[in-house]
């Protein structure tokens, strides 16, 4: 079965990796079908019913950068004709029930169609009411919606993400404020990055008020935060406790991390960084350096670590012997790229030896 995700837009590739990264946490059967302008959508195999469920809870919960997920209907040109055509054709069943009301809207995404949305929407509702369902514009059953991108994506809305959680949750609103930091969406789709599940233990060393702490802690996981400045150690352990989450703080040095080798199921930190950067002392290459090398030693075989910098950290985490999957740029403002390296550790053979 097809399934789409109406993608926010806010990174060209992250928020494609993100849904990617939910659906092999749930341990979902997927491949890639189609990925458009903010549009994904993949084939799941497996019982439907099971697979709806996990896309509507735990999939839903967990994602940032997502707007809708819907269960596709069909995939066609974006011309009207196209899409009136689907329309016409496609069977129903599956989709809507006898004595179900029904509603369609249209979302176009940028430049890529010339004509109105409220257009289709009616043209495409004309469609679905010959066939016998009444419209309802205010409390449907059944929430129909076309994706207007390169191509046409036409489905039924399974769930939405409650994106206004995490405009609830942004730096300000917080106990303790610090400027700076990762905003709420950003924390969580790094925090799902790094394929933490619920009671796995996650670890920033670099941790500061605990923005990336409290969104893995929010999804179930157990924090563990590490600051070398007392201050912000104390700002954490209050909007730790806001949420009631499930974290263990530490004052101390990133590049002697008090934890015992192979504990730590993941990791996504924010070092320091930039000219106005303020570090105890070295330079941030050393920095860079010696923490990439903890956070090799205190990983797990196979988990991931992500870390956000203004440069590539690529060469320090493979010198201390990190693979390198991928790499993302965000560009934050005109004098500001962040660069997000994601490395896993290599697991082991029986022989102990690293594949």
């Amino acid at each position: 079965m097809l399934y789409a995700f109406e993608l926010s837009g806010e990174h060209e590739e992250l928020p494609v990796a993100e849904v990617f990264a939910c659906l092999k946490i749930e341990g979902l059967d997927f491949r890639a079908h189609t990925i458009i302008d903010q549009c994904l959508v993949v084939e799941i195999t497996g019982k439907q019913e099971d697979v709806e469920k996990i896309l509507r809870g735990p999939i839903t919960d967990r994602l940032a950068m997502t707007h809708h997920i819907l269960k596709v209907v069909g995939i066609t040109e974006n011309t009207p004709d196209a899409i009136l055509n689907l329309a016409e054709a496609f069977d129903l069943s599956g989709y809507i029930k006898e004595g179900q009301s029904f509603v369609v809207r249209a979302k176009r995404i940028k430049h890529h169609v010339d004509f109105p949305g409220e257009f289709l929407e009616q043209k495409v509702g004309g469609c679905i009411y010959r066939k016998g369902f009444r419209a309802n514009l205010k409390t449907p059953d059944v929430e129909f919606r076309v994706i207007l991108s390169e191509k046409a994506v036409l489905g039924i809305l399974l769930s939405s993400i409650d994106r206004s959680a995490y405009e609830a949750r942004t730096p300000q609103n917080k106990p303790f404020f610090h400027p700076g930091v990762l905003m709420p969406r950003v924390a969580r789709a790094l925090a799902n990055l790094s394929g933490i599940k619920p009671g796995e233990l996650f670890l920033d060393l670099f941790c500061g008020t605990a923005g990336i702490l409290v969104e893995a802690g929010l999804m179930g996981a157990r924090v563990i935060g590490i600051d070398a400045q007392e201050k912000l150690v104390t700002g954490a352990h209050m909007n730790l406790e806001a949420f009631k989450l499930d974290y263990a703080l530490m004052e101390g040095d990133a590049c002697r991390v008090p934890l015992k080798e192979e504990t730590i199921n993941a990791v996504v930190t924010d070092p320091p960084y930039g000219r106005s950067a303020a570090i105890l002392g070295g330079s941030l290459e050393e920095l860079y350096s010696c923490a990439l090398s903890e956070i090799e030693r205190v990983l797990k075989p196979g988990g991931i670590a992500v870390v956000v910098s203004d440069k590539a950290a690529a060469e320090y985490g493979e010198k201390a012997g990190l693979k390198v999957l991928k790499i993302y740029s965000q560009r934050v403002h005109r004098s500001l790229t962040r660069t997000i390296t994601v490395f896993q550790k290599e697991l082991k053979n029986e022989n102990g030896k690293r594949e």
